[in-house]
């Protein structure tokens, strides 16, 4: 019997930005210690040996009943396990925390396959009155249709406790919120959260669950803070280069084989195709992407925050952030330094109705550096007015009350010279 190759990552105190770069010189599900870049599969199917080996494999796929420890598994379709994307979910299980990570297509498959493992017919979520607007609107016009409802609370303030019935399975959040940038106070809701557990059934306890792509595991790794699932969008800072889509939820070992199960029978399955850029470019390279962007991104916050046609700036790594306390404890890299991010959320002065609409006219026009578009995380500046954009699907009143202004912009710091956005924006802003 041929010996186990050492891995020499687990017996040197490297630090985790190394581990991203170099990842494990061994999988357990594919065995790549050769190959400098881990190579990538392109079939949809599997040969089998025998019938039994089959047999053996769909027993054990996402199986409660099977042994939970983990061994090299049969791959038999694409869309219960393939190879590529299960180095992936080790590699992110690792920058995370976790004990597992099950990668899906997109975010929101993500999102969806997260809440839905774990709320039914005649339950509830509590979840912030502000959410990305594609996941407000599956709170709201999908998981109805199941007689799931979603209660809709502030969850950076006391009180929101108040929102929590013995239907509550699931309080899902983002932390920081998109788009202004308001923070959770993950310890307090864990400390709820467990109180409130200790008084249920095993089969009626609370899940929480955290949205942290805006953060990345980079600026904050929730589990550690006793969050039971992260959710994230890969398509956004881990993949980092806006050419793939995808989206993980990590947690412990238990979650597994729902979470399995749900993306074979639901299909929102990452292709080895997009998860192998995610593995090779994206994960490797976020540690020195999020230095470089939060660099850049305190000094473009500092100019705005000083600029006459900038009425407010909400960055956390600004001393004027309001919840920069609670920042400084909860955001922290994986050295513990404090992490704030790369993203900025400002107001421009509102001369009038169209102010913002003008502003960003400009930048889509005019400016080089600074791109106007959708999404966020990438190498590029990106630029866009939440407001009549990406949180259109909220309520417009809903929307104002809580934050999420008409002349509200949201910045997503990319590579560029620091100098070059700064002066772009000020162009425009003038």
């Amino acid at each position: 019997m041929a010996r186990k190759p050492k891995d020499l990552s687990d017996q040197r105190p490297y630090r985790k930005t190394t581990h991203l770069i170099h990842g494990k010189f061994h999988s357990e599900k594919w065995d790549y210690r050769h190959h400098v870049i881990p190579p990538i599969t392109s079939s949809t199917t599997f040969r089998l040996d025998t019938s039994h080996r089959g047999a053996k494999g769909f027993f054990e796929f996402a199986c409660d009943t099977a042994q939970q420890k983990r061994h090299i598994p049969v791959y038999i379709y694409d869309r219960l396990d393939e190879p590529t994307r299960g180095m992936l979910e080790e590699n992110l299980a690792y920058a995370e925390g976790s004990e597992i990570c099950v990668a899906y297509a997109s975010g929101m498959a993500a999102v969806a396959a997260a809440c839905l493992v774990n709320v039914r017919g005649g339950e509830e979520i509590l979840t912030n009155d502000i959410l990305y607007g594609c996941t407000y609107s599956l709170f709201t016009n999908w998981l109805p249709r199941f007689g799931i409802k979603a209660r809709m609370a502030d969850l950076t303030r006391p009180g929101y406790e108040a929102g929590i019935t013995p239907k509550t399975r699931v309080i899902y959040f983002e932390s920081p919120i998109n788009p202004h940038l308001r923070l959770v106070d993950m310890k307090r809701l864990v400390g709820l959260v467990r109180r409130e557990n200790a008084r249920r059934p095993k089969d009626r306890r609370i899940v929480t669950i955290i949205d942290n792509t805006f953060a990345t595991p980079f600026c904050q790794r929730p589990i550690e803070q006793g969050i039971d699932l992260v959710v994230h969008s890969l398509t956004k800072d881990i993949g980092g280069f806006g050419t793939d889509m995808g989206g993980a939820v990590m947690g412990k070992r238990h979650y597994e084989s729902p979470l399995m199960l749900f993306r074979k029978d639901f299909g929102a399955v990452l292709s080895p195709k997009s998860a192998w850029p995610l593995l090779v470019y994206g994960l490797p390279t976020l540690a020195i992407r999020m230095k470089r962007q939060q660099e850049t991104a305190l000094k473009v916050a500092r100019f705005l925050a000083r600029h006459r046609r900038v009425e407010q700036v909400f960055y956390p790594g600004l001393p004027s952030f309001p919840q920069r306390a609670l920042a400084r404890r909860q955001m922290r890299c994986f050295e513990g330094k404090f992490a704030p991010g790369s993203m900025i959320y400002f107001l421009v002065k509102c001369h009038d109705k169209k102010s913002a609409e003008r502003f960003i006219d400009r930048i889509a026009k005019q400016s080089y550096t600074v791109t106007l578009a959708v999404s966020l995380g990438q190498i590029r500046t990106l630029i866009e007015n939440p407001f009549t954009m990406t949180h259109s699907s909220l309520p417009a009143s809903e929307k104002t009350k809580e934050g999420v202004d008409p002349h509200g912009i949201r910045l997503s710091i990319g590579l560029e010279e620091p100098e070059d956005i700064i002066a772009d924006l000020d162009r425009a802003l003038r």
